[in-house]
């Protein structure tokens, strides 16, 4: 009978109508090709092929044979697609949220402890806001998120996995890098915030900075993304609060500056309360692991599953 694999080579075959075209498509030489025909030849007990025409042209037999074969591999390559869906669908799947580009200077370290941890186990990564984490827990479509805003919400639990320190963002040639810079100076530049929406965001961490030391910026500028806001402030058009960790992000002609008194911006772990997956206390795991090598105090709920 013949196999999926010589229906592939005469198909090749009448369409190129060439036995050497074909054999250089089908990446092999033309002899063991020529033979692979015949031996479909034999079996059927009728040639499929004219080879004294040039080009190559088909039988009666073959032209018919050739419908059948087009038909046979499609529903050949349809379900193989099929069978593929179905067993990425058995995988386990593990969606995490976090916040557009933070994050990402840790995030390969994350993503390969947790793979290595739970290999049977696809991590997808979703991009969203904090307020937008909420929302999507809330509603299945992640399994747990990263941000950065304190929101009260009954349906979901949230863990402050570490404090980071605020640096300030400001144009090039605004004092030495290393030198604190005074929040009441900073008060009286423009204000760059980000994300303009959804709010609660990162926005509203920055305002509340100046609010505790009882400081109001004298001008706020909302924008949509950390991107933009270091763009206007190499600019010159005024000052901006980012993590830490995000001045790898800023521009060449951007200075960070350490901010006086020190100010702090909470990365959170939002999940669903009495979150109990496998996949969920593997991601625990990855970060408690990975705290203790960076040096960071490691929360005492990392060490097993979260129950808030």
């Amino acid at each position: 009978m013949t196999d999926i694999r010589r229906l592939r080579y005469f198909v090749t075959v009448a369409s190129e109508r060439s036995f050497t075209r074909a054999a250089a498509r089908l990446n092999m030489a033309q002899p063991p090709l020529s033979r692979r025909i015949q031996e479909i030849e034999e079996e059927l007990g009728t040639p499929l092929i004219e080879r004294s025409a040039r080009p190559l042209s088909l039988t009666p037999a073959g032209q018919l044979f050739y419908l059948h074969a087009l038909q046979v591999l499609e529903r050949h390559d349809r379900m193989e697609r099929a069978m593929a869906s179905f067993i990425t669908a058995q995988r386990p799947r593990f969606t995490l949220g976090l916040l557009p580009s933070e994050f990402y200077v840790r995030l390969p370290q994350i993503v390969r402890r947790f793979r290595t941890h739970a290999p049977g186990t696809d991590l997808i990564l979703s991009e969203m806001s904090s307020s937008e984490q909420i929302q999507a827990l809330k509603e299945g479509r992640i399994d747990a998120g990263l941000g950065r805003v304190r929101i009260d919400d009954p349906a979901v639990a949230r863990e402050v996995l570490r404090e980071e320190r605020l640096v300030a963002a400001l144009p090039a040639g605004s004092g030495p890098a290393n030198e604190p810079i005074d929040l009441a100076e900073l008060a009286r530049m423009p204000l760059l915030l980000y994300p303009r929406e959804p709010r609660p965001s990162h926005a509203d961490v920055m305002l509340s900075v100046f609010r505790d030391s009882g400081l109001n910026p004298s001008e706020v500028i909302e924008v949509r993304e950390l991107q933009t806001a270091l763009i206007m402030v190499s600019a010159g058009v005024g000052a901006c609060l980012i993590p830490a960790s995000s001045q790898w992000l800023a521009h060449p002609e951007v200075i960070c500056r350490p901010i006086k008194p020190k100010a702090y911006s909470p990365i959170i772990l939002y999940h669903r309360p009495n979150e109990h997956s496998p996949q969920f206390t593997t991601l625990l795991n990855t970060f408690a692991s990975l705290f203790a090598e960076w040096g960071y105090p490691v929360p005492s709920r990392l060490t097993g599953t979260i129950a808030k």
